[in-house]
């Protein structure tokens, strides 16, 4: 099987699967997205759906958290993953948002990644989910997803995110980022990946070296 091929049967199972995939985060708008998305780093989905709804009535705009401390907002997320640290960041990043982008999430990867507690994954989930531009964000679930279908062989998310924009349309591109990260979630597990019920397998490189 070519790359092309692979990558040809893979999407299209997934768009007939799943047409519509989306974040399992809660939000309402784009500063709320983009303080679950710093939030969800390293940590459950459903762990930060639990803290955010307080979170955000307590500081419900930038300008509202940028004037709390980082201990005011760590009462709201201690039960989140490195608490201490995405608390500096979150007040950080409010403080900038507010100081220097009128209360406004920029669109660019430029200026995203400007705003502490953004690297370039956050970075491109905020591009597509809130601005819907055709990025793919790389986490673990679409690093090892993508290595373990033979989507890629890249040895950092970078790498990994170059070769799946290579490859994936323009169009479907914030799709797949859902895609490859849902299968990882709940199939293509890191430490036991549920091959039996994968609907992939046949076009899967790993599943088929075994």
């Amino acid at each position: 099987m070519t790359i092309k091929q692979r990558y040809e049967a893979i999407i299209g199972y997934f768009k007939q699967a799943q047409p519509n995939p989306t974040t399992e985060l809660h939000f309402t708008n784009a500063f709320e997205t983009l303080v679950a998305v710093i939030l969800s780093a390293q940590c459950t989905d459903k762990r930060v759906n639990m803290v955010t709804p307080a979170l955000f009535q307590a500081y419900p705009t930038p300008q509202a958290m940028a004037a709390a401390t980082p201990d005011d907002l760590l009462r709201y997320i201690s039960s989140v993953s490195y608490p201490n640290s995405k608390a500096r960041h979150l007040q950080a990043m409010a403080a900038m948002l507010a100081g220097e982008f009128e209360g406004q999430v920029p669109s660019t990867m430029q200026e995203l990644t400007r705003l502490p507690g953004v690297g370039r994954k956050t970075a491109n989930v905020i591009m597509g989910v809130v601005f819907h531009k055709a990025a793919i964000a790389v986490d673990t679930h679409v690093f090892r997803v993508s290595n373990r279908l033979g989507l890629s062989r890249g040895k950092t998310p970078l790498e990994v995110e170059k070769t799946l924009t290579r490859h994936i349309a323009e169009e479907d591109r914030y799709n797949a980022h859902h895609w490859l990260l849902l299968h990882g979630r709940y199939v293509c597990k890191a430490l036991k990946p549920d091959c039996p019920n994968c609907q992939i397998k046949e076009y899967c490189k790993h599943y088929n070296k075994q």
